[in-house]
């Protein structure tokens, strides 16, 4: 018989059709059945040995959250025997209501079993999935998006680290790290099958994308990092797997039943008795021609226009061309943000790291840059590259280029008659959180544009993190990124900005509240005691 190993995740929904993923233990027909009679069903494909689905649900009624079960060969496997939880629901937009709620955040370490204890404090995830258990019939997001490093392929637990060490030699590279395409269905079993994560992801449709750790720690920084890493025994195979269990458990449910059907990878490894020589093949297309494959996508809820952005995995890493996104894929965002303007009321763009940054690292990032490219001399150049590696030195700001043309883009895309209310960029990575609000020296757009960063979710946060963020957003810090910033001959930034918000630390997730063309902000931290405590909640517009 059929049993469920991983999920359900309830990924895509709108108004009529939703998707939701599960993994099991062999070959089977796995099946949704909703209250009231919406349903659907997909037969399994096997992927290294491994069992999935995502299944199309249809027949839905817009404003409406139908419980759904999930049945497998006709067996019911959802919800479990004796769940604490309420049921599962599909909630889909519609029926009157304009308002959407999202929910984001990034970084988050599997929490450790119930019994034992949590050596960074209180999962923001698990309290959320609390919350919402309290009162089912309340205020949820109708999104949740998680910005990077959903699993840590090279900072795993005790418990997996005994595991690996069950299966090969850790003295070996890479070590404690995982190395293929098994050893990272470990890190989702134990992210995803924490009881309040896995309801909650029953329960509330996500969106995901990619950061480093999901691959390796600084994954992409340079050119001669990649050609460093591409001189190993193992890194083929670690970035191989990465991508094709990137694919299956986070990319599939980002897509809409209609870009499913246009998918020629997803046609063929459901075709096949054994996908996985094609998604390997896909991964390593992907490795060698980067632009040949398109991880960001669009995500429209009602007025409100979501788009994740893959900041990893499309760089250009040529020193002298460097830029974040690749031409196809910086087209691609320029055309998702103008197209139909005047269709939405809040532009949303997820990225993983930060457009701004506290002053001081910005301007270190920058000056990094030039050093890099050798506008100090070689020697120099080495001591840039070194800097870049040890410090993390690889947002927005270290590719000068790619700073300056999405700051161009936000403010055209937040100016002129149809303008949205607001813009607002949505980021993790950096372990605090906060509010930062440009200004232009030609002019202000006539939206509101905001940077939103929210980190962790569930990580450590150093007390020299704290101590570092806090000066690098003050007025000394920002005079010493000056003298940074000259020694490498660079130009101002196009922006100016300012922190509005912040710094907060902890395990956190921030929240908006989006209805017509009015925003609110709301950031909870996880407490001890297993709720969310809300430390900031603001109004982001003047209606």
């Amino acid at each position: 018989m059929a049993g469920l190993r991983l999920g359900p995740l309830l990924r895509y929904a709108d108004g009529s059709s939703a998707t939701v993923w599960v993994e099991t233990s062999r070959p089977c027909a796995a099946e949704v059945r909703c209250e009231g009679g919406a349903g659907g069903s997909a037969r399994t494909f096997q992927m290294a040995g491994h069992h999935y689905a995502l299944i199309p649900v249809d027949g839905l009624t817009p404003g409406t959250s139908p419980s759904y079960e999930v049945f497998l060969d006709g067996t019911r496997v959802w919800p479990l025997p004796d769940s604490r939880f309420p049921p599962s629901v599909i909630r889909t937009p519609g029926g009157g209501a304009d308002v959407v709620r999202v929910a984001f955040g990034s970084c988050r370490w599997a929490a450790p079993p119930a019994d034992e204890k949590d050596p960074v404090g209180p999962d923001a995830l698990g309290s959320l999935a609390a919350r919402l258990a309290a009162d089912p019939d309340g205020e949820r997001p109708d999104v949740l998006l998680l910005l990077g490093d959903q699993v840590y392929a090279d900072e795993t637990s005790g418990a997996t680290r005994r595991w690996l060490a069950a299966r090969r030699d850790l003295s070996d590279p890479p070590g404690s790290e995982v190395a293929d395409y098994e050893e990272y269905t470990r890190l989702y079993y134990e992210s995803w099958l924490d009881p309040e994560v896995r309801w909650l992801l029953s329960t509330v449709p996500s969106c995901m994308i990619f950061d480093d750790h999901d691959v390796i720690d600084d994954w992409n920084t340079s050119a001669a990092w990649l050609a460093d890493m591409r001189a190993t025994h193992w890194w083929q195979e670690r970035l191989l797997s990465g991508l094709m269990s990137y694919w299956v458990h986070q990319h599939l449910g980002n897509l809409s039943p209609a870009e499913l059907a246009d998918d020629p990878l997803y046609a063929a490894v459901r075709e096949s008795p054994d996908g996985t020589d094609a998604l390997r093949a896909f991964a390593a297309k992907a490795d060698v021609d980067p632009a040949s494959v398109r991880w960001s996508y669009r995500r429209d809820f009602g007025r409100v226009r979501l788009l994740m952005v893959d900041t990893r995995a499309a760089r250009v890493l040529e020193e002298r061309s460097r830029a974040m996104l690749d031409p196809g894929e910086e087209r691609w965002l320029r055309e998702q943000a103008l197209a139909d303007r005047g269709s939405y009321d809040h532009l949303l763009v997820g990225t993983s790291l930060p457009w701004l940054l506290p002053h001081l690292v910005h301007d270190a990032e920058t000056w990094d840059a030039a050093l890099c490219r050798g506008e100090r001399g070689p020697r120099w150049a080495r001591f840039g590259e070194r800097l870049r590696r040890a410090a993390d030195l690889e947002h927005w700001a270290a590719f000068p280029a790619s700073f300056a043309a999405l700051t161009g883009l936000l403010a055209e895309a937040g100016s002129g008659t149809d303008a949205p209310a607001t813009v607002c960029v949505l980021s993790g990575d950096v372990h605090h959180a906060y509010v930062a609000e440009p200004s232009w020296p030609s002019g202000t757009p006539d939206a509101r544009v905001l940077q939103l960063t929210c980190s962790p979710v569930h990580n450590s946060i150093p007390l020299s993190v704290r101590l570092g963020f806090r000066f690098g957003w003050s007025a000394a810090a920002r005079l010493l990124g000056r003298r940074f910033a000259r020694h490498g001959r660079c130009p101002r930034p196009p922006v100016n900005w300012r922190k509005t918000g912040g710094p907060w630390f902890g395990n956190q997730i921030m929240s908006l509240v989006l209805q017509g063309r009015s925003a609110r902000l709301r950031l909870d931290q996880a407490r001890p005691d297993g709720t969310l405590r809300t430390v900031e909640e603001s109004s982001l517009t003047a209606s």
